[in-house]
């Protein structure tokens, strides 16, 4: 069995049995598999990879190829329970147009991404002049698909302007779960559960 990073480990834990859950960006379909196999979810997805889309396939999970800063346009209003964005917000052509879509096909949504204010991120970043490259954030700056690096700070400001509802939210630091106190620069990652 698949032991889930801690962001989706926590929205796994937050989603009802019996919901019906789309995972934008899925990957491998390592969540959507545990939704299903140990709460009896209906998850469904879309992921942009083909060689994703073909593992997800191969597990007998229900995911189409898709690029979701197009083709969430597709979905209808409040098709599914929660719409699932778990550390592709960055990746995103527009964040904040792809917020409006997840709150849109899903009545509740949770998105987690990397946190670019963490505190070590910062001190790389003076002491070695350079982008760092960390656990999270495996790779340098020219490989990589994140093309917007935000804070906690500047998501909470996102959403506090569109009127989005924090329904719940996490932080995540050095493997271990804490509260919001001082999380813009202490948690390597955040999970935020929405609602409109």
């Amino acid at each position: 069995m698949t032991t889930l990073r801690p962001d989706l480990a926590v929205i796994a834990e937050h989603i009802p049995a019996g919901a019906k859950v789309l995972d934008v960006g899925c990957g491998d379909g390592t969540l959507m598999a545990a939704l299903r196999d140990k709460r009896g979810i209906d998850a469904r997805g879309i992921e942009l990879s083909p060689e994703d889309v073909e593992l997800c396939v191969s597990k007998g999970l229900s995911v189409i190829q898709g690029d979701a800063n197009r083709d969430l346009a597709q979905y209808p209003d409040d098709a599914f329970d929660y719409a699932i964005l778990s550390q592709t917000l960055q990746t995103a052509e527009r964040p904040d147009l792809m917020l409006d879509q997840l709150l849109r096909v899903g009545r509740q949504a949770f998105v987690s991404f990397p946190n670019f204010a963490y505190w070590r991120m910062r001190l790389s970043l003076l002491v070695n002049g350079r982008m760092p490259v960390t656990r999270h954030l495996p790779v340098s700056w020219y490989e990589t698909e994140n093309i917007h690096h935000l804070a906690i700070a500047d998501f909470e400001a996102l959403i506090a302007q569109k009127g989005v509802k924090v329904e719940a939210s996490w932080f995540f630091g050095r493997g271990r779960r804490f509260g919001k106190a001082g999380a813009n620069w202490r948690a390597e990652h955040a999970v935020f559960q929405l609602s409109r």
